[in-house]
């Protein structure tokens, strides 16, 4: 069981637009039948449950631990998840971490909030991060070895890195 990667769908879930449309492709994975059948009412629950995601990155990145555990608890309950073997593509049996509820929302959720519960156990809540580009605010889940993650892409920060060679240039210019 890849925890990482439901993990990583948590980052996906808690990064989606607030008020853009949402691109089932992105959300579920390009190709899938998920991403072919959900409908308004599939992304409009993936939308809820990103937001509810988001708060836990944001409690977890202040230092306010249990309450990103008491959040993560009320989502296992929300999203409880039931194991499920399966051989696909070629691979070996493995387990997947799928939902109970019968829409394919509700189960990619239930697989992200048990992902970010695992690597919540595993890694701790200080490894939850918030950009500090000051234009982004993507939540990321810090992989570095010493934890010192400030922004969630070599992109953000450099666009930021560069923002603040500038202000200082134009500071001593003055």
């Amino acid at each position: 069981m890849d925890f990482d990667a439901y993990a990583q769908t948590a980052v996906t879930l808690a990064n989606l637009p607030a008020d853009d449309p949402i691109d089932p492709a992105v959300v579920f994975g390009p190709d899938t039948r998920a991403a072919q059948e959900a409908g308004e009412r599939d992304l409009a629950t993936v939308r809820r449950a990103g937001r509810r995601l988001r708060r836990v990155f944001e409690l977890g990145a202040s230092g306010r631990d249990s309450d990103a555990v008491d959040e993560l608890n009320a989502l296992l309950v929300a999203y409880p998840v039931q194991p499920h073997i399966s051989g696909h593509d070629g691979k070996s049996w493995h387990v997947h971490v799928t939902g109970r509820g019968s829409t394919a929302s509700a189960e990619h959720i239930a697989g992200a909030v048990w992902g970010l519960s695992v690597w919540l156990c595993e890694h701790g809540s200080d490894r939850f991060g918030v950009c500090a580009d000051e234009h982004c605010g993507n939540v990321y889940l810090d992989t570095s070895s010493n934890n010192c993650r400030r922004f969630c892409s070599e992109r953000c920060a450099t666009r930021s890195h560069v923002a603040a060679h500038r202000a200082r240039k134009r500071a001593a210019a003055v």
